[in-house]
């Protein structure tokens, strides 16, 4: 058997998605940008996703700019907004655990002479609002905080967040990749001037993602070429790509009241049973205040990535953090921002579960980790942290 536990990482297109972009790829092949009437049909599929994803989150479809997925949206709004920006001096404000679409996009920032605050956050994985408050400046541009962390599930206080920045006249960026599809979305509500958003967290395809641009918003386009997406993103759209995110936010949208709530019990299934079976583990982050499917669980004395390998030979697919980081030997920095030491973050795994996760494969898992756990503790050298 197995047990896909990675939905942070990526999630099984849904076989709706699939049958909807199918057409885009035979007989509905035109260019979107083109008069004609494949052209046509072509436009009127990205017109239809463009209405769909933007009812996801209360937008209006003009304010819809679809990119190439969430980094490609965090980086056109952070960038974008920076360059947009008036002030003669620049400062941005995020959070020291960001994704790294957002804090290595700030860290270019900076080396460009654009003064960054990245604001703490305390053990439970959620930045206190006041921290933001206090970082603002005269010179500030932009504030960024994501929505949902991607590696602890922590669910900021975006709404509140929103609330300074729009006292302060600064615009607002939230990278909500983590959250569509898990919380509802609304980007009144929230605030946002920005917002980004990727099919493939959604059951949706990979190479398809947007960013909310809210009317009024000005943002400086990062390359050039013809005039899509409102003149902010240049290229023949990815049709195909764009139509499956549009179902994608569909189903997400109507299935919205029931999944999560699912999802969160097969979650706190699988903590419960471990917690049970494994001496010495802790839930990172706030255990109450996550998104409903993501569990981030240190085993003290047994290596992360040895864990990973060990179940992975088992059959139970899971992460050590962030998908793009599972190369790094660097420990994580989402772990270690809220106080564990490198050798606990080391010894960590992010279990993340979706719409096809079953409580079949939560009962298998439940059976299985507690076994590898004890295997590695028994060859560690510093087995004994976990007896």
């Amino acid at each position: 058997m197995r047990a896909y536990l990675d939905h942070n990482a990526t999630t099984p297109v849904d076989p709706r998605v699939i049958e909807a972009m199918l057409p885009y790829f035979s007989e509905n092949y035109g260019n979107a940008s083109s008069i004609h009437s494949a052209g046509q049909r072509a436009r009127a599929g990205v017109d239809a996703a463009r209405d769909a994803v933007a009812a996801l989150i209360g937008a209006k479809p003009p304010e819809m700019v679809f990119t190439s997925g969430g980094t490609e949206a965090d980086n056109l709004a952070i960038f974008g907004a920076v360059a947009a920006s008036r002030k003669p001096r620049k400062h941005v404000i995020t959070t020291s655990i960001e994704h790294h679409a957002v804090l290595n996009s700030c860290q270019v920032l900076e080396r460009q002479g654009v003064e960054v605050t990245f604001a703490r956050v305390g053990p439970s994985g959620v930045v206190d609002p006041t921290e933001i408050r206090a970082a603002l400046r005269p010179e500030t541009v932009l504030i960024s905080v994501m929505h949902v962390n991607n590696e602890l599930g922590t669910i900021q206080a975006i709404e509140e967040i929103g609330r300074i920045a729009e006292e302060a006249g600064v615009i607002f960026h939230c990278d909500a990749v983590q959250s569509a599809g898990k919380l509802p979305l609304d980007v009144n509500r929230m605030r946002v001037n920005l917002l980004s958003l990727s099919a493939h967290k959604i059951c949706g395809p990979k190479g398809a993602g947007a960013l909310y641009v809210r009317t009024g918003t000005r943002l400086e386009p990062q390359f050039h070429g013809g005039h899509h997406e409102r003149d902010l993103r240049p290229g023949t759209e990815n049709v195909a790509g764009i139509v499956g995110f549009g179902k994608a936010a569909e189903l997400a949208r109507k299935e919205l009241a029931e999944e999560p709530p699912r999802v969160g019990t097969l979650r706190d299934r699988l903590e419960e049973s471990l917690h049970e079976t494994i001496p010495a583990i802790r839930v990172n982050g706030d255990p109450t205040r996550r998104a409903a499917g993501t569990s981030n669980l240190t085993f003290a004395g047994a290596g992360g990535e040895a864990l990973l390998i060990a179940l992975d030979l088992q059959g139970i697919e899971c992460s050590t953090g962030a998908a793009c980081s599972s190369g790094a030997v660097e420990p994580s920095h989402v772990l270690l921002a809220i106080g564990l030491s490198p050798e606990e973050a080391r010894s960590s795994l992010r279990f993340s579960l979706g719409r096809t996760t079953t409580r079949d494969e939560i009962d298998y898992a439940s059976r299985i980790i507690p076994g590898a756990v004890e295997r590695l503790r028994a060859i560690s050298p510093i087995s004994a942290v976990a007896r």
